[in-house]
């Protein structure tokens, strides 16, 4: 008996695996083949990257749904509900949805649709949802579908489908257990998204040398920021993107940071890829419109700013450091971070040296097998310059305390991980 809602559907394909990444692909073409899955959508750009990857996609979403495409976004991780993860022409998908979705792969997953069977085929997590998502795309008369990818790209479940357009946002060091110790080995594994004879859009000025051996090799065109097309700022509220023959004057995107300049970059050179029409308008408006969560997402309490992201390895907290030294705030900067436990935490907080005036170290204990205490946490810092900081149970009792804290003025930064960002956002919520 399949079970009713979305919740118990959850909980029931976080059981179906014995690991919760296992990654290949034969398993879900497999499934794919049993469903006669379809393609998801008349275009498809597939987005990869360290990181970046969320972002670029609601840049891509929105510009094409500004010229009037009807877009499927696929990421992950969501931060408060799982439909964050499948949106269907801007809007979440709803729980009968993916419910019919879920029993849809479960069919084609149990062995003649009786389940049980020693032919069945085990999903993981991502793996069912990523065939629920792509099941829902190609019912859904799409023009475009932008699938992100979960954790490397060539061994990743999307990768199922082949891409008209391939993006890799950054690579850098995260995820080593699993991707590789170095940035060549880590985008030869990005890389594998890329398709023969199709576009391949690198985000990095100076991509890894597999990523461009892995492109070369297959006959894959390059579109490479800082050569195939260039981006810069022309003043405090516009900047200018352009490749030869071809050039847009552009709004400063509204998610904070300077980087998403890149990754706004990204995916317009990804859709001018495409080789479809796309009105003039589009590209301003796009850019002027996409929202994403968690992303230097800000909050005002009492005159302190509350900033909530989602940045969980080094090169985020890089990203994070240029916009701290960019927006400077008149009083002090509090950071609240908590981490999970395969994260370089050290490389975070170096990374932050100097721009923090008060740590305060949150434990993730509720965010399950990869969760770690204050202490833990504290225990790996011991070196850094959070080696003093206030230690608390959870992101919602350090966020509490740092406000107990701060004086009007002040900024708190809140970040580490989904699992941080989410606790803040629901703490915020109820506190409002």
């Amino acid at each position: 008996m399949h079970p009713d809602s979305l919740t118990d559907w959850l909980a029931y394909i976080e059981g179906q695996h014995p690991r919760p990444i296992d990654m290949g692909l034969d398993r879900v073409r497999d499934v794919a083949a049993r469903m006669r899955m379809g393609r998801p959508a008349r275009h498809v750009i597939t987005v990869g990257g360290t990181n970046g990857k969320g972002s670029t996609v609601a840049f891509i979403e929105a510009i094409a749904r500004a010229a009037g495409w009807k877009v499927g976004a696929y990421t992950s991780p969501h931060l408060l509900a799982y439909n964050e993860r499948v949106r269907i022409d801007g809007r979440d998908a709803d729980d009968a949805s993916l419910v019919a979705a879920f029993a849809a792969v479960e069919a084609a997953r149990s062995a003649a649709g009786g389940g049980g069977g020693t032919d069945d085929t085990a999903l993981t997590y991502f793996e069912y949802g990523t065939l629920a998502a792509l099941w829902l795309f190609e019912r859904s008369g799409l023009d475009l579908a932008v699938l992100e990818v979960g954790l490397g790209g060539r061994l990743d479940a999307v990768n199922v489908v082949d891409a008209d357009v391939a993006v890799v946002t950054t690579v850098d060091l995260d995820h080593q257990d699993w991707l590789g110790a170095d940035r060549e080995r880590i985008g030869f594994e990005k890389a594998g998204i890329a398709r023969a004879w199709k576009p391949l859009v690198l985000g990095d000025n100076d991509p890894p040398s597999s990523v461009l051996g892995h492109a070369y090799a297959i006959g894959a065109s390059t579109w490479r920021a800082g050569s195939d097309f260039l981006f810069e700022p022309i003043d405090d509220a516009r900047w200018r993107w352009r490749e030869l023959g071809f050039e847009l004057e552009l709004p400063l995107p509204a998610l904070a940071a300077p980087v998403q300049m890149r990754n706004a970059a990204a995916a317009i050179a990804a859709l001018r890829a495409l080789d479809a029409t796309v009105p003039d308008v589009a590209w301003a408006q796009g850019v002027a419109a996409a929202r994403l969560p968690g992303r230097l997402q800000r909050f005002e309490r009492g005159g302190v700013e509350v900033m909530v992201d989602v940045g969980h390895n080094p090169q985020a907290a890089r990203a994070l450091a240029a916009w701290l030294d960019a927006a400077p705030v008149a009083g002090r900067c509090l950071a609240i971070y908590a981490a999970l436990g395969d994260k370089d935490a050290s490389g975070v907080v170096d990374a932050l040296a100097g721009r923090v005036d008060a740590w305060f170290l949150a434990g993730l204990e509720s965010a399950g097998p990869r969760g770690t205490s204050v202490d833990a946490l504290a225990a790996r810092l011991a070196a850094t310059a959070a080696a003093r900081a206030d230690r608390h149970p959870d992101v919602a009792t350090a966020l509490s305390a740092a406000l107990a804290q701060a004086s009007p003025g002040d900024r708190i930064l809140v970040f580490g991980s989904f699992h941080t960002a989410a606790a803040a956002l629901q703490w915020l919520a109820g506190d409002s």
